[in-house]
C-alpha cells in the first residue's frame, strides 16, 4: 500500500471518529504514538485529556453538562514497563491486565466486542508499541461488526516488526461520516512521520475537521532510553 500524507489523508475526512497512529520518526530515533477523539453530539465533545499517571484519560470539560459516561469517559494510554498500550475505549485496561499476565495483545482482547451503540457499532481499536533492546514493534486491532451485522465478530490485527523508520499506520473507527456510520475497512494505512512532536502534533490538529475534533494526544519515545516528551491538546480549555 502506498505511503500517504496524514495531514491530507486526515483533512478529506469530516468524521472519522477515533484515530490512533503508531510508527517510527524519520531519524529511527523514536517511537511515535498519536490518538485523537472527535465528537459529534454534545456529550461526546464534553471532554479534554488529561494526565494520569504515565497515561492519560479522558474527563468531562464541564460535569454539569456530563450526560452519559459510557463509553466517552476511559484511559485512552497505559503504560506497562516497556509497552504504550493505546485504545479508544476501557478496553485499554482489558489489554493492560492481559498483558500484565503474559497474555499477548490479540489474546487479551479476545474478551471484547465493537461498542454496543446500535445502529454504529463502533469498532474499538486498539495499539501497542513494545520496546526492546534499543529497537521496537508494534501492532494494531481492530474489532468490529459484520458489516454492520451485530450477530458477527470480525477481529483483525496487525503486527509491524521491526518498524520502520519515517513510516507508522493509522487507524481509525469509521471510514468518514454517515448514518448509521461505516466502520474503517482495510488494514491500517500508512503514512509519513516527521521528527519534530510540533510538527506532527501540528499536522494532526490543523487537519481535523474543526467542528468535530474534541481532544490529541501525541508521544515521541526514545527507543534507546524508554524517555518520552508528551503532547495534550484540547478544544476545550
Amino acid at each position: 500500500m502506498k505511503i500517504q500524507n496524514l495531514g491530507e489523508l486526515l483533512a478529506s475526512k469530516t468524521y472519522p471518529g477515533r484515530g490512533i497512529v503508531l510508527g517510527r520518526s524519520a531519524d529511527g530515533k523514536s517511537a511515535v504514538a498519536a490518538y485523537f477523539i472527535m465528537g459529534r453530539s454534545a456529550n461526546s465533545r464534553n471532554r479534554i485529556f488529561v494526565a494520569d499517571g504515565e497515561g492519560i484519560r479522558t474527563q468531562a470539560f464541564d460535569e454539569s453538562k456530563m450526560e452519559d459516561p459510557s463509553l466517552i469517559i476511559y484511559a485512552p494510554v497505559r503504560v506497562l514497563g516497556s509497552k504504550t498500550i493505546v485504545s479508544n475505549g476501557d478496553q485499554t485496561d482489558t489489554i493492560y491486565e492481559g498483558m500484565d499476565k503474559q497474555f499477548t495483545f490479540e489474546q487479551s482482547l479476545r474478551t471484547r466486542r465493537y461498542e454496543p451503540d446500535g445502529p454504529n457499532w463502533t469498532p474499538r481499536i486498539s495499539g501497542v508499541i513494545r520496546l526492546k533492546d534499543g529497537s521496537f514493534n508494534y501492532a494494531l486491532s481492530i474489532l468490529k461488526s459484520a458489516d454492520g451485522n451485530p450477530d458477527s465478530d470480525h477481529r483483525f490485527t496487525y503486527s509491524y516488526s521491526p518498524a520502520l523508520a519515517g513510516q507508522g499506520h493509522f487507524i481509525s473507527t469509521y471510514i468518514d461520516d454517515g448514518s448509521p456510520i461505516p466502520s474503517f475497512e482495510g488494514e491500517p494505512i500508512p503514512v509519513e512521520l516527521p521528527n519534530d512532536i510540533d510538527e506532527l502534533t501540528d499536522i494532526i490538529w490543523t487537519n481535523l475537521n474543526e467542528d468535530n475534533k474534541v481532544s490529541l494526544f501525541v508521544r515521541y519515545i526514545d527507543i534507546a532510553t524508554g524517555k518520552y516528551e508528551t503532547k495534550i491538546v484540547n478544544k476545550n480549555q
